[in-house]
């Protein structure tokens, strides 16, 4: 008798069974992972094809009506990122940490322009994009930030760009350690330093929630 006649027979009584196996990061596991990064390994040299790779993930995504206004301009180490950090602001609720800290700059960018300037449909498609993007940079083992205050008119001078851009999203291999601080609703949910740790407060689920 064959050691899998038992298993054989079940498969054609029964049909064959289904076993889940887990691929990868579970949702909730990359976005714990995707924290809002300020300083980055600089040995670590983000590649266009990484960048293409985080853009792909707008071809699968929602978008409103769907328009499909957002375009994306990739800017790495050596095609012009020193032309993007002279032009952004980081760590604005720590100004007197002055981030991010020397030798620690983020050197890869995305420019999120729209074809159609900031309407409401645009906004929530940037917020969708934005996020996405930076979970796929968390599965690939990167770090990102949300940059939105820079300088647009020098920023899209720089680069020549044909449409406004509206947010600049910062990708390297991150340095910093975090750790997420609930916090009742009406707490600070100002981010700060402790002990080298970045610490982000967040509003308990019990909370969020609607009577």
């Amino acid at each position: 008798m064959a050691d899998n006649y038992l298993e054989k027979r079940y498969d054609e009584v029964f049909g064959k069974k289904t076993v889940t196996k887990k691929v990868g990061h579970t949702l909730d596991e990359l976005l714990l992972k995707n924290r809002s990064t300020r300083g980055y390994h600089k040995p670590y040299v983000v590649r266009r094809e990484e960048l293409e790779q985080m853009v792909s993930a707008n071809t699968k995504i929602g978008s409103g009506c769907n328009r499909q206004v957002l375009r994306f301009k990739l800017v790495t180490k050596d095609s012009g990122a020193e032309k993007v950090l002279e032009n952004i602001k980081m760590g604005a609720a720590l100004p007197e940490l002055h981030l991010p800290f020397p030798g620690t700059e983020p050197e890869a960018f995305i420019i999120v322009c729209s074809t159609v300037g900031d309407d409401k449909l645009a906004l929530i498609d940037l917020g969708m994009s934005l996020q996405t993007m930076a979970l796929k940079a968390a599965e690939m083992g990167l770090s990102t930030l949300v940059v939105g205050a820079f300088n647009k008119s020098k920023l899209q001078e720089a680069f020549s760009l044909p449409y406004e851009p509206l947010a600049v999203l910062c990708v390297g291999k991150g340095a910093e350690k975090f750790r997420l601080v609930p916090i009742s609703a009406d707490e600070s949910h100002a981010y700060y330093r402790e002990n080298g740790v970045h610490c982000v407060p967040k509003v308990r689920l019990t909370e969020l929630l609607l009577p």
